[in-house]
């Protein structure tokens, strides 16, 4: 078996194709990134919010890893291949790791709802490659994948005003 035979079927062009897919791999590491980010600060979180941190962190580490199935689908859906590791994911993601051995929670808020944002951006390169692609399945999906992050960063930052 051979890369060919992974080829999905579609009436895309190949090299819009890859554009689209190209984006979606850098939101998909992204995404993997901010997952584990979050995750990270979900069990380290310390501090008189605690608990409500550490419970908005949970979830929103949950709602990211959601999203990176039907990312990684989509990926498959135009015809390409996805990322295949944590080096692969490594390689292509822009969300910078935080191997801190303490962060406040104010800026683990901040730092988070930054990230997120960053994100958003991401989305917003997956929206304009999908569009010139004529990919209009991934124009229409990324549309909630947008809205979940900015959501997160909104709660991050009215979080953070009282941290």
């Amino acid at each position: 078996m051979t890369a060919a035979d992974l080829k999905t079927p579609t009436d895309l062009k190949s090299n819009e194709t890859k554009s689209v897919a190209q984006a979606l791999n850098a939101a998909l590491a992204d995404s993997y990134a901010l997952y584990l980010k979050t995750k990270n600060f979900h069990w380290h979180v310390s501090g008189p919010h605690f608990r409500d941190y550490h419970l908005m962190f949970d979830e929103q580490a949950a709602q990211i890893l959601g999203t990176t199935d039907a990312i990684a689908e989509r990926v498959r859906k135009t015809g390409n291949t996805t990322l295949r590791s944590i080096g692969d994911i490594a390689r292509h993601q822009t969300v910078k790791d935080n191997d801190a051995d303490f962060v406040s929670a104010a800026d683990m808020l901040k730092e988070l709802r930054d990230d997120n944002l960053a994100l958003v951006e991401s989305f917003r390169a997956v929206k304009e490659a999908a569009t010139q692609a004529g990919d209009n399945a991934t124009e229409g999906i990324v549309d909630d994948w947008t809205d979940q992050a900015e959501e997160r960063a909104w709660f991050l930052f009215e979080a953070a005003r009282g941290a």
